[in-house]
């Protein structure tokens, strides 16, 4: 079995996995990895402020040469 992660970046859902250089979240790993070491997002279980975009749950993606922070909803793991 192969696990796909995509991701809606811009309006476009696009395999990361497609992009070598991809890297996922705050440790950078593969999309592969990131999956399977848990699939880390930014998600503070206390918000200092309310009412504020950055405090929104995310995820960093590096793709194709561009930094994206998307939301974790953007997200689907596809398993062949």
């Amino acid at each position: 079995m192969a696990t796909q992660v995509h991701a809606c970046l811009v309006g476009n859902w696009v395999n990361l996995c497609d992009d070598p250089e991809c890297k996922i979240g705050e440790a950078q790993a593969s999309p592969s990895v990131w999956w399977e070491e848990g699939a880390k997002i930014y998600s503070p279980i206390k918000k200092d402020e309310a009412d504020t975009f950055y405090k929104l749950d995310y995820v960093h993606i590096y793709y194709k040469g561009i930094d994206y922070r998307i939301n974790p909803i953007f997200i689907q793991i596809v398993t062949t």
